[in-house]
């Protein structure tokens, strides 16, 4: 979760390094430090506990030497709270040598016992620093950085990306990943490291991507990516397709505002180029066809707001290609032994394609013989590379933690990834793929209504209940996982009570927390396509109306079933049942935002959470 930066070139690098870890905000941190290797050749380092403008102070009171090689870290806390000395940079080889770290290295302990029986000592409880000592000792023998990287590498379990720069060698920056992402950005006599392109994002839009168990040293001149034995490797460059300005707020209140105003063009451009003549064709796909005609089931994997993707999906992918779904969340995949062959079409979402989780479910996938097939944000993430197929979703960045806009664009990655392979297995008609082409194309003017006529009021109401402190949400069919999704962004941002059921399961023991005043949003399926089901859920309606719970009801124009019984109703155009969950999430997200804004909370970086989760 931490954020990375690294920089050589001509220019001074601490500005480069705070406008790199400002955009790496959203990562979640708690503290922040940078280490520059000076115009003298001395080493420079500064870190502070909490937020990066801490550290700018404190640079700002107390200015540090600059120079032309810069490393930059914000931490979020794993060993040791924290604190200025937990923070990173960590020195070693008597603090010629910083070492900044993300992920969690498993065999610290080990590793710190056997440096202190050989005399060395530490300053902070991290496991990051076990690594920068073990590096120090280990360049002290070599003189070669890069050497001695390969070393340290080789004896570190866990996951990791690490960044080294020793004074002895300015104009270097030696990086190495396993399992942790590192990419790198390729400048005019100049080079960056980064933990994510909104690193450099500022100086270049283009990129490489480094493999699993590779190292990278860059220097003003160029770059050099080797594996852990020293063998070359070739890395395929890429060009970052967003630019600065599209990672910031441009004059809105906070990130989370600007990408819920951003929901209709992220599913607008995850179809571009994608519909044709009524059909679906992924580019990305081509040449995979016997692969979908072979496959007799499919998993979809993934984690918290991603999983409730999986789980809209799941329906339209059985519904269209008549394949069996399950959906599972990543971490608990791999532990249980699944049955999964060559058969099966493992389908991982993630916005970042650097979850931790479900990047070791991919691979453990892989390792049963699985095809794999990823739903990703992000280039040149981890996931994608790890996996046999990828579809990019192209929402764009998404700064805010609390995922909105990538919501909407996964479940619509997902309906074309049901599209196309329903259409390759020859179980779509072409009269039910025009349909849902024509639903699909009128998605984006839809949300973009939901917001015009709704948020205002929304908001308003949301004020209202600002001393709320429980809500539940209920639904049916695809409605339930948008009440799992309203529930869960709830909690993210709002720090409340909240929780989604499946409204048939009301009976069955949640409506014991229906008491009065109780809030309890119900999205109402669409009456077309499933009148019984919105028959059974007006019925719910009624059961926690009549036990004084005030109930606000999501439900499509014209739906007047419901008028009697909700205390206030949140219209959506009408969209049909599939296709209504692109819809009724909307007013959820604007409801939380709303409600976390009334309690003066921070909507885009909530306590205790990070946007990119990259330790199990």
């Amino acid at each position: 979760m931490c954020g990375i930066v690294g920089y050589v070139g001509p220019r001074d690098s601490q500005a480069i390094l705070l406008s790199g870890l400002a955009r790496l905000e959203y990562r979640g941190y708690d503290s922040a430090g940078i280490a520059v290797i000076d115009g003298g050749g001395d080493l420079g380092m500064r870190k502070r506990a909490g937020k990066l403008q801490v550290l700018r102070d404190d640079l700002g009171e107390t200015p540090m030497a600059d120079g032309t090689t810069g490393i930059g870290h914000t931490r979020w806390a794993t060993h040791g709270g924290p604190t200025d000395e937990n923070a990173h940079p960590h020195l070693a080889d008597d603090d010629r040598l910083a070492v900044i770290h993300n992920g969690i290295i498993e065999n610290f302990a080990e590793l710190k016992d056997e440096l202190l029986a050989q005399g060395f000592s530490f300053r902070s409880e991290t496991d990051t620093e076990v690594a920068a000592v073990l590096l120090g000792r280990e360049y002290a023998a070599s003189g070669d950085l890069v050497d001695a990287f390969r070393r340290v590498a080789a004896r570190l379990e866990g996951a990791f990306t690490l960044l080294a720069m020793h004074q002895d060698q300015p104009g270097l920056v030696v990086g190495a990943r396993r399992n942790s992402p590192l990419v790198i950005g390729l400048g005019e006599g100049e080079n960056f490291l980064g933990s994510d392109v909104a690193a450099f994002i500022e100086h270049t839009r283009n990129a490489l991507a480094i493999g699993q168990d590779q190292i990278v040293a860059i220097t003003p001149a160029g770059v050099e990516v080797t594996d852990f034995f020293g063998n070359t490797v070739e890395v395929e460059p890429f060009e970052v397709v967003w630019d600065a300005s599209a990672a910031e707020k441009g004059g809105w209140s906070s990130f989370m505002a600007k990408e819920v105003s951003e929901e209709p063009e992220a599913v607008a451009n995850t179809l571009r180029g994608r519909l044709h003549d009524g059909a679906v064709t992924i580019p990305e796909l081509d040449g995979l066809d016997d692969l979908f005609a072979g496959i007799d089931r499919i998993v979809v994997i993934a984690c918290g707001t991603a999983a409730y993707a999986g789980m809209v999906g799941k329906y339209a992918l059985e519904q269209w290609t008549r394949v069996p779904v399950d959906v599972e969340l990543a971490h608990e995949f791999r532990y249980r032994d699944p049955v999964i062959g060559e058969n099966t079409l493992v389908v991982s979402i993630s916005q970042s394609g650097e979850t931790m989780d479900t990047l070791m479910a991919v691979k453990y996938a892989r390792e049963k013989g699985a095809k794999t097939l990823s739903i990703c944000n992000t280039q040149g993430a981890t996931i994608p590379r790890e996996s046999d197929a990828i579809v990019y979703t192209h929402a764009g960045p998404e700064v805010a933690v609390a995922s909105t806009k990538a919501f909407v664009a996964q479940i619509t990655a997902l309906y074309l990834l049901a599209l196309h392979v329903g259409r390759v297995r020859g179980t779509l008609s072409a009269e039910v793929s025009q349909d849902a082409v024509e639903q699909l194309e009128a998605i984006p003017e839809k949300i973009a209504r939901v917001l015009e006529t709704e948020q205002p009021h929304i908001e308003q109401f949301a004020r209202w209940m600002g001393d709320t402190q429980s809500v539940l949400f209920l639904g049916r069919h695809v409605g339930y996982p948008i009440a799992l999704e309203g529930a869960l962004k709830l909690k993210e941002i709002s720090y409340i009570h909240a929780e989604g059921f499946a409204a048939g399961e009301l009976k069955h023991g949640p409506i014991a927390l229906v008491e009065p005043g109780q809030a309890v949003f119900v999205i109402v399926p669409s009456p077309r396509g499933s009148g019984e089901l919105h028959k059974k859920v007006v019925s719910n309606i009624q059961e926690i109306r009549a036990r004084g719970a005030r109930v606000i009801a999501v439900a499509e124009e014209g739906d007047a079933a419901v008028l009697p019984f909700a205390d206030e109703v949140l219209r959506i155009p009408l969209a049909g049942p599939l296709f209504e969950p692109l819809l009724a999430v909307v007013p959820l997200h604007i409801f939380a935002m709303g409600l976390a804004t009334a309690k003066g909370l921070d909507v885009d970086q909530p306590r205790n959470l990070a946007k990119s989760v990259t330790v199990e």
